[in-house]
């Protein structure tokens, strides 16, 4: 299996992958809160694993490198928790650009931002819109557990998707770092039900802490969680993305 870290690789064989036109996954997460059992990195370690993961799947079959993890997002809602860093979209904007600026400095075209947080998905749509316009190339963006929806919804016992902190983000985190996961707490991780795309729908709604909708800053139930899920989660979104990626996608339609 090649390697496919930007940060295990030296400037020459970037400069060789560039030049055979490799595709460049920029994970994107966050640090914020995580309810009572699961660690602020959650978004930054999950996103990187899945963009790892779909890389590795491909490597022997074309060119594809991983940058290193964007581990700051768009957070506010998260903040009276505690534990968490969030920045103005504006600042966003100018971080992404300039690392999508960099990519391209490198001898790079083809850029896919890997989301990993919820909180993110509406500025990254217009943040990479803006972007393309921009520089003059397409920039791909998707949203890890929104990709492979199906799948993870056959998979989850108590939900039909990921939430936060939840039986979902749980379970992969056991699969990676059980070290991190408090299990002594799992019996306080639950709170509300949460449908990610029906709230991110610009409807009549308006911006509400996370403190508005659960006291334990966790949405969903961790209760059931299990690292053979988590595997299998992980390896879902891994699969689906590396399958569009194989296809062409997102420059070429499916």
């Amino acid at each position: 299996m090649r390697e496919v870290e930007w940060n295990r690789l030296g400037a020459p064989e970037l400069t060789a992958l560039a030049k055979k036109d490799a595709v460049v996954l920029l994970p994107v997460g966050s640090t914020e809160q995580h309810g009572p059992h699961l660690p602020t990195g959650v978004d930054h370690f999950l996103v990187q694993e899945v963009s790892l993961r779909s890389a590795r799947l491909l490597s022997d079959r074309m060119p594809i490198v991983v940058a290193p993890t964007v581990w700051c997002g768009l957070a506010d809602h998260h903040v009276p928790f505690g534990g968490t860093f969030s920045l103005t979209l504006l600042t966003y904007h100018a971080l992404l650009r300039d690392l999508c600026r960099s990519i391209l400095n490198a001898g790079f075209s083809k850029i896919v931002v890997v989301n990993g947080h919820a909180g993110n998905i509406a500025g990254l749509s217009s943040i990479t819109a803006d972007l393309t316009r921009e520089m003059g190339v397409a920039i791909g963006t998707v949203t890890y557990f929104m990709v492979a929806e199906k799948a993870l919804e056959e998979i989850l016992e108590d939900q039909k998707g990921l939430m936060h902190a939840c039986e979902a983000e749980t379970s992969m985190m056991m699969a990676i770092a059980p070290e991190l996961v408090q299990s002594s707490r799992l019996g306080e991780a639950h709170g509300s039900s949460f449908d990610v795309a029906a709230n991110l729908i610009p409807t009549l709604k308006s911006f509400v802490t996370f403190d508005k909708l659960t006291p334990s800053g966790v949405l969903g139930d961790a209760r059931r969680s299990t690292v053979e899920k988590g595997e299998k989660l992980l390896s879902s979104c891994a699969t689906e993305i590396a399958r569009r990626l194989a296809n062409g996608e997102p420059w070429k339609r499916a």
